[in-house]
C-alpha cells in the first residue's frame, strides 16, 4: 500500500520579502524531505500558503496607504516567484484569504464551539479614541511584566514567549502614537486547559522521534506552566469573520494564530478541489496511517505542537460531521523537525535594517542549486547558524565544483572522447554478469549501502547529515578514480580502462539520484545528459484560481510515476549527451561585494 505523507510548511507572513533565514528555516528543508518522499514513490502532498491576513498585513497596508488586499496579493506573487525559481516543489501555495480557506477555519470554530472548548470572555483592551478602534496585539508596544524585554506586543512577548495580557503591559504605547484607553471588548477563548492532558500525551507518545529542542519548547513547558484559555478571536475587519449570528460579533475576525495553521488542511482540500477529486484530501487528513510533517522556524513550535494539536483534538469528530457528514478524527502530526535560526555574518537578520540575503535577489546572481547546498550544509537543525559569505564562497568552490560537479564532468567527458559518446561496452552477451573487478564490485555496493544509509536519515529528517553522507559518497568515487586511474589504463589496455569508466558513471549516475532532493536542478541536467527519458521530477506551474472573494493564483507542482529511489541501471552500450559543467566556480571577489550590499 502506498503510503501517505503530507509535508506541511510554514506561511509567510504577507508583509516582507523572504530571506535565505526563512528559507532553510521551513521552505527548503520540507522541500527536500518531500523530493525524497517522491521519490520513494509515496503519495506526497506539499502545502502552504501566504499568511494574508492579521496585523502584519493591515500595519503595512497602513504605512503605504493602500488596503491590506493589494499588499498580500503583492507579496504573494513575489512568493510564488521565489519559490518556482528556487525549486520549492509546492503541490500547492495558496493564501489564507480564499472562500475555501474561510470555510474550513469557520467549520473548524464551530466544531470547537459545539465541543465546549469554546467560550466568550470579556477582557480589558487598549483602545484608541481617536481613531475609535481597538488596537490589537501589533499596534500596542511596551515592556514585558514577565521579563522585561522592551518592545513586547500588548499579546505576546516573543522574547520569553508568554502569552500577555494587555493590561498589564509595562510603559504602553500605540505604535501610531495614539492615546490609549483600556476598554472592555468580549472574544471568544480555546479553553486550552481542558486540553492539556490530551496534548501531553500526544507529545509524550512523539518524544521518540522529536527533536530536543522541540520538546523542550512544548512538552517541557506545558509540564512547568501548563496551558492556559487563550483568545481566538480579535477586534479587526481585515480577515475571516466569527461565524456567529450576533450583532455584537460584527467587525471582529478570527485570531490569525488560530486560522493561519488550519492551513494546513485548508489546502489540501482547496487542491482536491482544483484536481477535481473532492475527496482525495482525506488521504492525508482522516487515514490514520498518514504521516504529517510539519516544517516551521523555533518561534514558531509551541503554536505547531502544542495549540495546533489542541485545535484538531478539540474538534474531534465535529469538524468531519459539518464539512462532510462523516464522523472521523482528524489525524495529528507526526513529527515537527522545527529549526533553529540562521544570522547573518555574526548578527541576527533584520529586514528593517536591509541586513538579510533577499532570496528573489540572491537567484539573480547565483544559481538555486548553488544556493540549495549552502542552505542545507549550513542548516539550522539543532543551533542557530551563520551565514557566511566567505564560508558560501568555500563550500561552493571545494565542495560542489571541485568534489561533486568536477567528478561527474570530468568522467562524463573522458567518456565521451574515448568511447563515441557512448557508456563503455565490454562485449558481454546479455544476461551475463559483468566481469567488473574487486574495487568495482566494491564501489558499486557502496554505491548501494549509500541509498540506504541517505534514505534512513531523511526518514529521520536529518538532513545536513544526509547531505554530508551523499558528498563523502562523492568522495569515495574520487578515492577509486585516483587509484585505478583510467586515464593511464587507456594507454595499456581500453577494455580494463572501460570497466573502470562504466564503473564510475554508474555510481555518478546513482550519486545522481541521491543529491537530487539537495540539487534537483543540477541532477536534472546529469538525467538528461546520461540520456534518460523520465525526468526525476516533475514541473513547477502557477495557476490562477476564480473563487467568491476574487481571484487568486497558486503555485502547482505536477509529478511523475514510477519508484526512483534506486540504484544506477546504466546499462553498457547505452548512448549519452554531450556533457556540461553542473556548477560555476565563484570568483573571491564576490566576498566583499555581498558583505557591502548589507546595511
Amino acid at each position: 500500500m502506498t503510503e501517505n505523507v503530507l509535508i506541511a510548511i510554514a506561511w509567510p507572513y504577507a508583509n516582507a520579502e523572504i530571506h535565505v533565514g526563512n528559507i532553510t528555516g521551513s521552505h527548503l528543508s520540507g522541500d527536500i524531505i518531500a523530493r525524497y518522499h517522491r521519490l520513494k514513490g509515496r503519495n506526497v502532498v506539499m502545502v502552504s500558503g501566504t499568511d494574508s491576513h492579521g496585523t502584519p498585513v493591515t500595519l503595512r497596508a497602513e504605512d503605504e496607504g493602500t488596503t491590506p488586499e493589494k499588499v498580500y496579493k503583492r507579496f504573494h506573487e513575489g512568493f510564488l516567484e521565489l519559490f518556482q525559481q528556487m525549486g520549492i516543489s509546492y503541490d500547492i501555495f495558496t493564501t489564507t484569504h480564499t472562500e475555501n480557506h474561510h470555510k474550513v477555519a469557520q467549520t473548524m470554530f464551530l466544531a470547537l464551539k459545539e465541543n465546549a472548548y469554546l467560550y466568550p470572555k470579556k477582557s480589558m483592551q487598549w483602545f484608541s479614541p481617536e481613531a475609535n478602534r481597538f488596537l490589537p496585539d501589533r499596534y500596542v508596544e511596551g515592556t514585558c511584566y514577565i521579563c522585561g524585554e522592551d518592545g513586547a506586543r500588548s499579546d505576546q512577548c516573543d522574547a520569553c514567549g508568554n502569552v500577555l495580557e494587555p493590561a498589564k503591559l509595562k510603559n504602553p504605547h500605540a505604535k501610531s502614537g495614539d492615546t490609549l484607553e483600556l476598554r472592555e471588548t468580549e472574544h471568544f477563548y480555546l479553553d486550552l486547559s481542558k486540553l492539556e492532558p490530551k496534548v501531553a500525551d500526544f507529545l509524550r507518545e512523539r518524544s521518540a522521534h522529536m527533536r530536543d529542542t522541540v520538546l523542550g519548547e512544548s512538552l517541557n513547558k506545558i509540564e512547568s506552566q501548563g496551558l492556559l484559555p487563550r483568545p481566538i478571536t480579535r477586534d479587526l475587519d481585515w480577515g475571516i469573520p466569527v461565524p456567529v449570528d450576533d450583532e455584537n460579533w460584527a467587525g471582529k475576525c478570527l485570531y490569525v494564530w488560530f486560522e493561519a495553521v488550519i492551513g494546513y488542511l485548508s489546502a489540501p482540500i482547496e487542491l482536491s478541489q482544483i484536481n477535481q477529486t473532492p475527496d482525495a484530501w482525506q488521504d492525508w487528513w482522516t487515514n490514520p496511517d498518514a504521516r504529517q510533517i510539519h516544517f516551521i522556524g523555533k518561534d514558531n513550535i509551541f503554536f505547531h505542537t502544542a495549540l495546533w494539536p489542541a485545535e484538531l483534538m478539540g474538534a474531534g469528530t465535529a469538524f468531519m460531521q459539518k464539512f462532510t457528514g462523516e464522523e472521523k478524527n482528524l489525524t495529528l502530526p507526526h513529527d515537527v523537525p522545527a529549526n533553529q535560526f540562521m544570522n547573518l555574518e555574526g548578527k541576527k537578520i533584520s529586514g528593517s535594517k536591509n541586513w538579510a540575503v533577499w532570496g528573489r535577489d540572491a537567484l539573480t546572481r547565483y544559481d538555486p542549486d548553488a544556493l540549495r547546498y549552502y542552505l542545507t550544509v549550513n542548516m539550522p537543525e539543532s543551533k542557530d547558524s551563520d551565514w557566511d559569505w566567505e564560508f558560501f564562497l568555500a563550500h561552493n568552490n571545494n565542495e560542489l565544483v571541485a568534489n561533486w560537479g568536477n567528478l561527474a564532468n570530468r568522467v562524463l567527458s573522458f567518456c565521451y572522447k574515448h568511447w563515441d559518446g557512448k557508456i563503455p561496452d565490454f562485449g558481454t552477451d546479455e544476461g551475463e554478469p559483468l566481469p567488473l573487478r574487486e574495487p568495482d564490485l566494491h564501489l558499486l555496493a557502496t554505491m548501494n549501502t549509500g541509498f540506504e544509509k541517505v534514505g534512513d536519515l531523511l526518514e529521520a529528517v536529518k538532513i545536513r547529515a544526509a547531505l554530508n553522507e551523499a558528498m563523502r559518497l562523492a568522495t569515495e568515487v574520487n578515492k577509486y578514480l585516483d587509484t585505478s586511474a583510467p586515464w593511464k589504463e587507456l594507454k595499456v589496455d581500453k577494455e580494463e580502462a572501460g570497466k573502470t569508466v562504466y564503473t564510475a558513471l554508474k555510481a555518478i549516475d546513482s550519486l545522481k539520484t541521491i543529491f537530487a532532493p539537495f540539487l534537483p536542478f543540477t541532477s536534472e541536467k546529469l538525467n538528461q545528459i546520461f540520456g534518460y527519458q523520465t525526468p526525476l521530477f516533475g514541473e513547477q506551474f502557477i495557476e490562477n484560481v476564480e473563487d467568491a472573494l476574487g481571484e487568486h493564483t497558486v503555485l502547482r507542482y505536477k509529478g511523475v510515476e514510477g519508484l526512483q529511489w534506486k540504484p544506477s541501471e546504466l546499462k553498457p552500450g547505452a548512448a549519452f549527451n554531450k556533457p556540461k559543467p553542473l556548477f560555476k566556480k565563484l570568483d573571491k571577489e564576490i566576498v566583499e561585494e555581498e558583505r557591502a550590499r548589507l546595511g
